[in-house]
C-alpha cells in the first residue's frame, strides 16, 4: 500500500522557518516525481516545489524562490521542504504527492499518490 506521510508543520510568525517531511513507503521510490503543493482556504492547490527522485529537473514557484528549498534523502525514501523567511500568504495546508513520471513543472496533475496534508500557519 502506498504512504506518503508529511510531517512538520506548524505555527510560526512571519520570518520563521519551518521543515516539512514526506515519508514514502510501499512502492518504488526512485525514478518519482515527488513534490509539495499547497491550498489556502477558498484557492486552488497549487505547486510549490517539486522535484525528480534520484536528481535532474527542481522546479520552483515563483513566491518561494529563494526562501524554499526541496531536498531529498534516498536512504530514508523521504523528501523535505525546508521553509525560510515565512510570510502569512504561505499559511496552507501541504501536500506532499508522487508518482513515476518526469517532473514537467508544478502542475497538480498526474499524481496519483498524495499524503493527507500538514497545515502551515504563519502570522504577521
Amino acid at each position: 500500500q502506498v504512504q506518503l506521510v508529511e510531517s512538520g508543520g506548524g505555527s510560526v510568525q512571519a520570518g520563521g522557518s519551518l521543515r516539512l517531511s514526506c515519508a514514502a513507503s510501499g512502492y518504488t521510490y526512485s525514478s518519482n516525481c515527488m513534490g509539495w503543493f499547497r491550498q489556502a482556504p477558498g484557492k486552488e492547490r497549487e505547486g510549490v516545489a517539486v522535484s525528480y527522485i534520484g536528481g535532474g529537473s527542481t522546479y520552483y514557484a515563483d513566491s518561494v524562490k529563494g526562501r524554499f528549498t526541496i531536498s531529498q534523502d534516498n536512504a530514508k525514501n523521504t523528501v523535505y521542504l525546508q521553509m525560510n523567511s515565512l510570510k502569512p500568504e504561505d499559511t496552507a495546508m501541504y501536500y506532499c504527492a508522487a508518482d513515476r513520471m518526469p517532473c514537467l513543472g508544478l502542475g497538480t496533475f498526474g499524481y496519483n499518490y498524495w499524503g493527507q496534508g500538514t497545515q502551515v500557519t504563519v502570522s504577521s
